[in-house]
């Protein structure tokens, strides 16, 4: 116990909490991107998948209590990471040197925070169906005869909202920006990533965060652009 408490507590220990977390929730974007997909086989086959979710709790509440866990330790050790690095510094420079520093890792701490504001909406929308109530009422009928909430007209008329879509498209582009160092970071901090793989994984952790940009991007252009509707 006494490890693991002053791993706990360790530098190395927060960034390895980072990279298994961020590495759960990396599984949990691209399951829910394939989800959401589903909306282009048309209402039956996603409003199916959606009326299974809702009827099997034993699956659903795990996962969201889970996902609630995942992200309250990556959140807090990521911020606790920053500060701890910032106290480090016994002089702060005028000029900072930023060699070898992208953009996406220099704001990786607030492209997380912006993310996580929008996902609270983001829930409150399709989840909790807060800010239009009239969600609740949809419903459609499954070819079985069996009756289920209508996800497929919920998110159509949810990105039907330009501002919405609008919304939606820019925190997936944080998310993938975030994505695109993260998955990288992520193998560095497990002792994944050495001087022979370091360009190939870099390689694959921008191709990955453009497919999943484009992949949850495409959901309210199409439905902006009619093509579902």
């Amino acid at each position: 116990m006494n490890i693991l408490a002053r791993l706990y507590h360790s530098t190395l220990g927060k960034k390895i909490l980072v990279a298994v977390t961020g590495a759960g929730l990396f599984v949990f974007i691209v399951g829910h991107l394939l989800g959401n997909l589903q909306i282009f086989l048309g209402p039956e086959v996603i409003n199916r998948y959606g009326h299974f979710l809702q009827t099997t709790p034993e699956i659903l509440w795990p996962a969201r209590i889970g996902l609630l866990i995942f992200v309250g330790i990556h959140i807090w050790t990521s911020v606790a990471l920053t500060v701890e690095n910032r106290a480090a510094r016994a002089v702060r420079y005028e000029v900072k040197r930023v060699v070898d520093a992208s953009i996406a890792s220099r704001t990786m701490i607030w492209s997380g925070l912006l993310i996580a504001v929008y996902v609270v909406y983001h829930l409150l929308q399709f989840t909790l169906m807060t800010t239009d109530p009239g969600y609740r009422t949809l419903e459609y009928t499954l070819v079985d005869g069996v009756k289920c909430h209508d996800v497929y007209r919920m998110m159509v008329l949810g990105f039907s909202n330009g501002w919405v879509s609008a919304a939606y498209i820019v925190a997936m582009g944080l998310l993938c920006t975030h994505l695109g160092h993260g998955v990288g970071a992520m193998f560095q901090s497990l002792g994944l990533k050495n001087e022979a793989w370091i360009a190939r994984i870099n390689g694959f952790s921008i191709i990955v965060a453009v497919l999943i940009f484009a992949g949850y991007a495409s959901i309210p252009v199409t439905v902006l652009m009619g093509l579902v509707k």
